[in-house]
């Protein structure tokens, strides 16, 4: 605990931090821009998952330090530690808290990718096509009960509660996914749920937890879960609309795996629903099927019945229901940085 300690009380610096960020002219490709308000508590967090990543078992250590540093963004830990500090927390859990997030983040990228058959991710190949589908899901298994050992060393009952409560909300939000692929009858609502189990729950747990243990009233604590859960869905939803619009270099993915997957998000859905009998036709074959066969004829429909427009108006409407959360809580340095990161989810290219 030195370590988190010693960083932590550097972290008082990051006061010096925040008048040199303009807040007002970060663009998507500047988020990181953002992050340096929190620069000693992200190098904290760093430090303390390698860390705690290490185990005796090779295979572990291998494929978890290739996916904790395969490039990703550490955006929910990056929420938990904003709204402890938007919340004027001074202590050492929001770290402790933020890896134990990461991990249960990555534990579930490893599952997602083996359940999608999925070779890309960030630019790089995913650690199933590299090692295998099982040394995937056992790798992420240890990840899962590593977060677990974690959450009992925070001695908190309600942080143990909330993250248990995320994670096993999580997993129904996967099977729930698994149900609706191939599925061209899968409705908006239906979709909608999905996100919020799968995607939001963790970023409403992030956001959440950072009032928790700053001692925030219930109605705080209530309105840092909405911003979470509304910047998640947000978040989701600009991927769907990447999925169709984007290109792998800039996603660090392939193009219309989801369609591959024959996953109907909302983009497809909105298109069948608005589009002629021909063109839905078209799009539930592609559904049903999967693969990519119809991945022009279905990106030009996406595009024709105005479903990428649509995909994003519901997006923006989910940031600024986040952000309506955030102005009746204290304003800050860091409150506004979470409302760039509402704003950046939904501007973002990649």
């Amino acid at each position: 605990m030195n370590t988190i300690a010693n960083s932590v009380s550097a972290s008082r610096q990051q006061d010096n931090n925040i008048a040199a960020v303009d807040l007002n002219n970060i663009k998507p490709g500047d988020i990181d821009k953002l992050y340096s308000l929190i620069e000693q508590d992200l190098t904290a967090c760093n430090q303390l998952i390698l860390m705690r990543l290490r185990s005796d078992v090779a295979l572990i250590n291998q494929i978890g330090s290739y996916i904790i540093n395969s490039g990703g963004k550490r955006l929910r830990p990056v929420i938990a530690l904003l709204s402890a500090r938007a919340m004027g927390y001074q202590g050492e859990h929001h770290v402790h808290l933020a890896t134990i997030i990461e991990f249960i983040h990555t534990a579930t990228l490893l599952h997602d990718d083996v359940v999608d058959a999925s070779d890309l991710r960030r630019g790089n190949d995913t650690a199933n096509a590299l090692w295998g589908n099982p040394a995937s899901v056992l790798v992420g298994d240890f990840l899962y009960s590593r977060a677990f050992e974690m959450m009992v060393e925070v001695g908190d009952m309600r942080v143990l509660d909330i993250l248990a409560r995320a994670t096993n909300t999580i997993a129904e939000g996967e099977v729930m996914q698994l149900m609706n692929c191939q599925d061209p009858d899968t409705t908006e609502e239906r979709y909608l749920n999905v996100i919020h189990c799968k995607t939001a729950k963790l970023f409403e747990a992030s956001a959440q937890l950072g009032g928790i243990i700053s001692g925030s009233s219930e109605n705080h604590i209530d309105l840092l879960a909405k911003y979470g859960m509304h910047l998640g869905t947000a978040f989701q939803l600009r991927d769907d609309v990447l999925d169709y619009s984007s290109t792998p270099e800039e996603i660090g993915k392939n193009i219309g795996d989801d369609l591959a997957e024959g996953k109907p998000t909302l983009p497809l859905i909105h298109a069948m629903r608005t589009g002629t009998p021909a063109q839905a036709k078209i799009i539930r074959h592609a559904i049903e099927q999967g693969g990519k066969n119809d991945i022009e004829a279905v990106t030009e429909i996406i595009t024709s019945t105005g479903a990428i427009t649509y995909t994003n108006q519901i997006a923006q409407n989910e940031a600024r229901l986040a952000i309506e959360a955030l102005d009746q809580l204290p304003q800050t340095p860091f409150s506004d940085a979470m409302r760039v990161l509402a704003n950046f989810s939904v501007s973002r290219n990649y």
